[in-house]
């Protein structure tokens, strides 16, 4: 006997098969379970956080470029160029927050998603409700856990994995690291900024700001480096948790699909222009002539019939 969820050989040894866990004799999708699809969704999604996470490079290595700014200022003692370097910062920001935005809706979305999927999976243990799959996202100190324990639960039961995939706790902490570190050095720069003059006048008073810069590139480069890690590792899991659900999905998606009003696989259509009528007695193709007995033949001696 073969499981219906992976095709592997089962023992009736165990109550459920070896590699995905499925009960024996239980089907890759309970049948009655609503099911959701998520690998238009999980591409969308997985788009999204990579435009975040592009984005967010221009605004955190904006420094180096501040730094060649605030020294041509200082030089020409031009103000100007000062104030047109921080527009144009605020201007590389404003791109990140609307991917980030953007990205955000749509893993929340696939996050409930894949989670509602678990319940039509025999086999699947999930341990939190879906409710969390949003709110887990949304609700303070509980976004530091909850998030990664719906995913988790999602990558276990849809990967067949006995224990959460290494990817997430690598997804998960970088996310942390990132989260924790933009903003202590958003906190950090803006402490900076409050000590520089608003009108330098002299070369010292514009070589404050060469230094403001340069002292904020080393910082910026540790939610750099965590943004980059927890963005491509996020991705992955989105791609392969998304490709598994929906092949496990298909596979209790029928054949084909018949609509009102179409026939069914074996029917017999009947031609353009000859409308069908209920049979009722011989064929008028065939002559209902009675029906021909075989002849008979003369009984023998001593025989009985037609005596």
């Amino acid at each position: 006997m073969r499981c219906q969820t992976c095709g592997d050989a089962t023992s009736p040894a165990f109550n459920e098969c070896q590699r995905c866990g499925t009960p024996l004799g239980q089907p890759a999708v309970s049948p009655g379970v609503p099911t959701y699809a998520v690998r238009g969704l999980g591409t969308a999604a997985a788009i999204a956080v990579g435009a975040a996470t592009l984005l967010y490079l221009p605004s955190a290595l904006f420094p180096v470029v501040g730094v060649r700014v605030a020294r041509s200022a200082a030089e020409q003692l031009d103000r100007d160029l000062l104030m047109g370097a921080a527009v144009a910062e605020l201007l590389l920001v404003l791109p990140y927050l609307m991917a980030s935005l953007a990205a955000a809706v749509l893993v929340i979305i696939w996050t409930w998603r894949v989670r509602k999927n678990l319940e039509a999976f025999p086999g699947a243990l999930p341990t939190m409700g879906p409710g969390w799959a949003i709110a887990g996202w949304l609700v303070p100190f509980a976004n530091f856990v909850v998030p990664a324990r719906v995913v988790a639960n999602a990558a276990r039961d849809s990967l067949w994995r006995r224990s959460t995939p290494g990817l997430v706790g690598v997804w998960w902490s970088a996310w942390l690291v990132f989260t924790f570190a933009e903003r202590i050095v958003s906190r950090l720069d803006d402490q900076r900024y409050t000590r520089l003059t608003e009108w330098p006048r002299n070369d010292a008073e514009f070589q404050t700001y060469v230094r403001y810069y340069q002292d904020a590139i080393g910082p910026r480069l540790v939610p750099l480096l965590a943004c980059l890690v927890a963005g491509v590792s996020f991705i992955v899991l989105i791609r392969r948790i998304s490709a598994a659900q929906q092949d496990r999905i298909a596979k209790a998606a029928p054949a084909w699909t018949a609509r009102p009003g179409w026939p069914l696989p074996g029917m017999t259509v009947p031609a353009p222009g000859y409308p069908t009528q209920p049979v009722t007695g011989p064929s008028p193709q065939v002559a209902s002539d009675p029906t021909v007995a075989s002849p008979q033949v003369p009984p023998g001696a001593g025989g009985t019939i037609g005596a």
